[in-house]
């Protein structure tokens, strides 16, 4: 990530935090880890208190915009995003027994 401009930048007294709107060059597409570094270290903030809502580009440049909110704390954070579906079996799983189980 070779080159950073911040394109826009507003402060949401509602939900408490910091939304934020960049485009940054890079070679390869950059991973929401890598951005979320450059942004805790150009905005002085912690890693978890950082959502990164979008990275997109157009096809063929290697010139990409990142759309990200910066919370105030991690519990607002955790209040105001939604939450990942991941490791929850469908309630249809669990009720079925193997067969000959009773």
């Amino acid at each position: 990530m070779e080159n950073y401009h911040l394109i826009e930048e507003k402060q949401n007294h509602l939900f408490n935090r910091k939304e934020i709107k960049f485009s940054l060059t890079s070679k390869a597409t950059p991973n929401k880890i890598e951005v979320g570094k450059l942004i805790s270290e150009k905005f002085s903030s912690e890693p978890e208190k950082i959502n990164i809502k979008k990275i997109g580009s157009t096809f063929g440049t290697n010139k990409f915009t990142v759309n990200a909110d910066i919370y105030s704390s991690k519990e607002n954070k955790e209040k105001l995003e939604r939450k990942k579906k991941k490791g929850i079996k469908p309630a249809a799983e669990e009720e079925k027994k193997p067969e000959g189980e009773n």
